[in-house]
């Protein structure tokens, strides 16, 4: 049972007035164009900045006074006790009974002594976790650390699923042009035969080193990658004649050498051939989707280095200050994660696109779409009851320009109210003109361009005024009052990764209040884990399984069957 039930939202009267604030915007007429024309500080009331990150608000469905009854909200969910509770360790986790805490593995070694949760010192735990990660990302930037047979390691091959695989491959395409101690990274994730085969193709084995990525050294899909690239390893190291085939010495060496764990299960570690004292623990107050800044994140110190992970854990750690310690009418964080419930509950928006216009941070959306959506894909709320409101939505995206090649069409003119954050920065590690344009200027007009639009559209008077045959008008008019958030940064930098990452973690965590939810646990996803146990036998050869399955999933196994070729 939780410690306070939730307080259901729609019962409140903030919510009473948002909805009749709501009714009242429809009534007269919601025109950001007619907005921007009465309101001269429109854009200065509706702008904030959070570390070094600006928004603007500003294009949005909202007023001022809506901001002010988003405030309300946030007071009567008793949304300042519930960040309390998270930042302190109380049991917020209340159907695993575990304390959230992700914001302690970015907290600075000052704070050791300070965050005493269940009797251990979180703060402390964490900085000698950092401090082993970083002597041994040390070690193997600076080739002390070596593969068997004495060469620096070149590539790092993570495999994990989830959690594990999500945050450290989104956040290591982010920062590329960061890596500099000549190694590089790929990810495996996917139990699909071919994800392993492609990730390893073209590797030298002497000078890859693979980071096998599970706290309970149990995950199916990550176990199953693990030993597949074991046997690789040793396949290859053996066929170029690095080790004796047949020699199980040098069989067991070379694992320890080529691999190492992020696991708290030492025995199963040991198990597998790799080193215990190689093996980097977080403990189970950390959400795999809020893990990438712990030792789920040692790639990324690997190739960038200790100094950028630590760059990387400060800018998250601004925007947990910022969220804790500012008042919610200026606390564009809470303001975010009560603009998306605006939409989700009173607009009834499904989705929200999340437009990064940074190649970047092409993974930047699908990082979002596990944090978010596996967070607030609930129907029940934290004590076990039905939820009382739609929650959760489908987080989406790709980088600009892209996507106005493809979706955007159905964002400008579609039948449904897409919500849109548009991310972009100031400078480009890449400059580059062609002749006399700066591409990132011309790059940069587009994400102006579109949330323009977007929020301002085009009449079907302006649409005559350019001469256009009558009888295709309609098509070539914008409705505009498309709502968009934009967000510019300086400059994408591991700190300022970290403030976008916590930023959205925060934003979550809001939404989750607001709908009293429980955002850290993730029962949605065992059922069909289980189910895959009992039928994976039927598949190829277990005739007492397959007659207890289903109809259709036994027509579909003896569809394999039947045409399975190898």
């Amino acid at each position: 049972m939780a410690i306070n039930p939730p307080i259901d939202a729609t019962k409140t009267p903030a919510w009473v007035a948002l909805q009749k604030h709501y009714d009242e915007l429809q009534a007269e007429g919601i025109s950001l164009k007619k907005w921007f024309a009465e309101d001269p500080d429109r854009v200065k009331e509706l702008s904030f900045d959070a570390g070094d990150l600006h928004f603007d608000l500003s294009k949005n469905l909202i007023t001022p006074e809506t901001l002010r009854l988003f405030t309300f909200l946030a007071d009567e969910v008793k949304l300042g006790d519930r960040i309390k509770a998270m930042y302190s360790g109380v049991h917020i986790n209340n159907t695993e009974d575990r304390a959230v805490l992700h914001t302690a593995l970015r907290r600075p070694v000052e704070d050791e002594g300070k965050y005493i949760v269940d009797g251990q010192d979180t703060v402390k735990d964490v900085r000698e976790v950092l401090d082993r990660i970083y002597k041994f990302a040390d070690e193997v930037r600076s080739g002390k650390w070596t593969g068997i047979t004495g060469r620096k390691i070149e590539t790092v091959v993570n495999i994990g699923i989830g959690g594990s695989d999500l945050g450290p491959v989104m956040a290591y395409e982010a920062l590329k042009p960061y890596a500099d101690a000549g190694i590089s990274a790929r990810y495996i994730s996917n139990i699909d035969p071919n994800d392993l085969a492609e990730k390893t193709k073209g590797l030298d084995p002497e000078t890859t080193l693979f980071i096998i990525v599970s706290k309970t050294f149990t995950t199916l899909e990550t176990l199953t990658n693990a030993r597949e690239a074991r046997t690789w390893l040793l396949e290859e190291l053996t066929a170029n004649g690095a080790i004796a085939d047949g020699d199980e010495a040098q069989k067991a060496e070379a694992i320890k050498k080529h691999f190492v764990a992020v696991s708290t299960n030492l025995e199963k570690v040991a198990e597998f051939g790799i080193d215990p004292n190689n093996a980097f623990g977080f403990w189970n107050w950390v959400g795999g989707r809020y893990s990438v800044d712990s030792a789920v994140g040692t790639s990324l110190a690997v190739v960038f280095g200790p100094a950028r992970f630590e760059e990387f854990l400060h800018g998250f750690h601004e925007i947990d200050e910022y969220f804790a310690n500012t008042p919610f009418e200026k606390n564009v964080v809470v303001l975010l994660g009560m603009l998306n419930v605006w939409y989700r509950n009173f607009f009834k928006a499904a989705s929200h696109a999340v437009l990064p216009y940074d190649q970047y941070l092409h993974r930047f959306p699908a990082y979002l779409q596990q944090l978010t959506m596996e967070s607030n894909g609930k129907s029940v709320r934290w004590d076990g009851t039905p939820v009382t409101t739609e929650t959760g939505e489908i987080f989406w995206g790709e980088p600009g320009t892209n996507g106005q090649h493809a979706f955007y069409q159905l964002i400008h003119q579609g039948t449904q109210l897409i919500p849109a954050d548009f991310i972009a920065f100031v400078n480009t590690p890449n400059p580059t003109k062609d002749g006399d344009q700066d591409v990132h200027e011309l790059f940069l007009g587009n994400y102006l361009a579109q949330t323009k639009a977007l929020a301002f559209g085009k009449t079907a008077d302006e649409v005559r005024a350019e001469g256009t045959p009558e009888e295709i008008v309609p098509a070539r008019v914008f409705t505009g009052n498309r709502p968009t958030t934009s967000i510019f940064g300086v400059a994408l930098t591991p700190f300022s990764l970290g403030e976008l990452i916590a930023l959205y973690e925060h934003i979550t965590f809001v939404e989750g209040t607001v709908w009293g939810l429980d955002s850290y646990d993730q029962w949605g996803v065992e059922l069909g884990k289980q189910l895959a146990k009992q039928i994976t036998p039927a598949i190829s050869k277990d005739d007492e399984a397959l007659a207890q399955q289903d109809a259709s999933t036994q027509a579909l196994i003896q569809f394999y069957r039947a045409n399975r070729e190898f």
